[in-house]
């Protein structure tokens, strides 16, 4: 970074633009577009406008008004720009577009969707269907269905897709072609296996020994046929050959038989396989950890990968899946681009902007492949929607530290303890940061304790600020030579905080019960009796106490938990979402934004 620091630019929050139309018929669509604007995150006033969209003129067709046609469009592309894993609306608007503007018009939507949602099953079904129906070029539809099944082929509920694969082999005559893919699905783990199986074994009786196993397992049968009994008829050969084929297709199929049982517990327990905004069931996120821990013991790359896209389809909107997802896939060879994508999808698409982990680490991915121009712009896009969102100042503050050095990094704390956006609590915490750097960093002690010493007057409500200056004083080294002179320090920033700081009460005592400790390990001649002071007015009778301190402090969890800090929801104040509501992971603290991250031991 050259030069001062510049706070990342505000920008307005994103808001569903007002629909071009001024004719009376649009006036319900209107108003229903205004309640999408106020609750630009929630499903219902968006399905109620898509539904309006759909309903105008009575039913929209090729004769439709031009002005209904283009506010239908726009709804739904706005709707699908918004919750593009929606699979079902993405075949409704296909079925509109296709009575509207015909064939063509139709397979780009189930285009559109099927890049948005590669792994659907009902999405690929309908989709190939619909081929079926309105194209007579045989090998055209059969790509589509080879495209389809690279992406849902491995699905345990996939046997829709399957299905209508089959029958359009059947329907095109090519029972060799059908013949196929039943040889494909003697090996795959799905929850049809068996009737797929029977169906096999059936065919089978009636194909050609080529298309049973290769020519090397023939020509071997027949071989070993022949020396056990040279006058063997042809027939008879045939007849043993196809048995030693069917041996060991029942041997595939038992095999295949135990992977399915082994995922069986884990596929009944998915009682929502598909995504919607409302949150998952938590016996259902603790299936998917579980099943995910099988599947990558199991060590297939293709299974896991295919799980992980599954499950981040349904969990879309938890951050704990799309890191574990990014953490596997990085600890696989040469897949930088791999995990790449699966940060941007998290990070652009969806993931809450208040749930800032995944952007972090997609920054500090990124920073390891020498992109530091994007590592900052992560930082700086979190810090335009949450300007007050400590992780991600601290964060750029060390990436500018570690790629140009602590001048850097002091000037990002700078610029946002000039910030309007920022609260008391903290600024607080970024001086204490700022004095860390120079003391940790840049070695210095008293220019630390200088930064401490200069803003005190400004930061008297601020528990980090109090509590990180003593923890810095409290951690100096010193020799009994130079106690006495730490000493004075210590206590001067004890007396500061019990008589000058307007910090909450627990977490005073629970400062004071460090500085006693410290007064009978490392006191000198006089600390007995500034212990006992400190014990009268902590803990002594309320008659006796000089500060505002509660009968019962509540222990050290209250240092680093402040009761009055920001509650999550103010410390994002620019990030509300509906999404706030869900998705928590299940250790993250509500009552204090930053709790967890307040270095404890400098």
């Amino acid at each position: 970074m050259h030069g001062e620091f510049q706070l990342p630019k505000e920008i307005p929050a994103r808001e569903t633009p007002e629909l071009n139309f001024l004719d009376d018929e649009f006036a319900e669509l209107k108003k229903l577009n205004q309640d999408v604007i106020s609750n630009i995150d929630e499903y219902e006033p968006w399905d109620a406008l898509v539904r309006a969209a759909e309903g105008l003129e009575g039913g929209l067709n090729r004769n439709a008004s031009p002005n209904a046609i283009a506010a239908f469009r726009e709804i739904y592309d706005r709707f699908l720009a918004k919750f593009p894993l929606f699979f079902v609306y993405w075949k409704r608007y296909a079925d509109l577009e296709f009575h509207i503007a015909g064939t063509e018009a139709a397979e780009m939507v189930y285009e559109r969707g099927v890049a948005s949602i590669g792994n659907s099953v009902d999405l690929w079904s309908n989709y190939v269907t619909f081929k079926m129906d309105t194209c007579h070029d045989i090998d055209i539809i059969r790509e589509l269905f080879e495209r389809g099944a690279a992406y849902v082929g491995l699905d345990w509920q996939s046997q829709p897709f399957w299905n209508k694969y089959l029958e359009f082999e059947d329907r095109s005559e090519a029972p060799h072609k059908t013949f196929a893919i039943l040889s494909r699905l003697l090996s795959t783990p799905i929850h049809a296996h068996r009737e797929y199986f029977d169906r096999f074994r059936h065919a089978a009786q009636y194909r050609p020994l080529a298309e049973l196993a290769p020519v090397e397992t023939v020509e071997a049968f027949r071989a070993e046929l022949m020396a056990e009994n040279p006058n063997r008829s042809e027939q008879e050969i045939e007849r043993d050959i196809r048995a030693r084929i069917d041996a060991g297709h029942l041997n595939t199929f038992t095999l295949t038989q135990a992977e399915c049982q082994k995922r069986a517990p884990f596929e009944d327990q998915i009682k929502r396989p598909y995504f919607h905004t409302s949150a998952v069931d938590p016996d259902e996120l603790v299936n998917w950890r579980k099943y995910l821990d099988f599947e990558e013991t199991e060590g297939n790359y293709e299974r896991i990968v295919f799980l992980y896209e599954r499950c981040v389809v349904i969990c879309a909107l938890y951050e704990e899946f799309w890191l574990r997802f990014a953490r596997w896939m990085s600890g696989q060879h040469d897949k930088v681009q791999e995990v790449r994508s699966i940060f941007e999808r998290a990070s652009c698409v969806w993931v809450p902007i208040t749930k800032t982990k995944v952007r972090l680490q997609y920054a500090l991915f990124e920073e390891t492949q020498g992109r530091i121009a994007v590592a900052r712009d992560i930082y700086t896009a979190i810090l335009i929607r949450l300007p007050s969102n400590l992780e991600a100042i601290i964060a750029l503050a060390n990436l500018e530290r570690r790629n140009g050095g602590i001048n850097d990094a002091i000037e990002v704390f700078k610029g946002f303890l000039t910030s309007a956006t920022v609260d008391i609590f903290g600024k607080g915490y970024l001086v204490a940061e700022w004095a860390t750097l120079l003391w940790k960093i840049k070695g210095s002690a008293d220019e630390a304790r200088e930064v401490y010493q200069k803003n005190a007057q400004w930061y008297t409500q601020s528990r980090p600020f109090w509590v990180g200056w003593f923890m810095f004083e409290l951690q100096q080294p010193t020799s009994a030579k130079s106690e006495k002179v730490q000493y004075e320090r210590i206590k001067g920033v004890w007396e500061n905080i019990f008589e000058k700081s307007s910090i909450s009460p627990a977490v005073i005592k629970d400062v004071a019960h460090l500085y006693m400790e410290y007064l009978l390990q490392r006191g000198t001649k006089d600390a007995a009796k500034e212990y006992l002071k400190v014990d009268r007015e902590i803990n002594g009778p309320i008659s006796m106490r000089k500060n505002r301190l509660p009968e019962d402090g509540t222990g050290f969890g209250n240092l680093f938990t402040d009761t009055n800090a920001p509650t999550t929801e103010s410390a994002v104040r620019l990030g509300h979402s509906v999404f706030n509501r869900y998705y928590r992971d299940p250790s993250e603290a509500v009552a204090a934004p930053f709790a967890q991250g307040f270095p404890q031991h400098r």
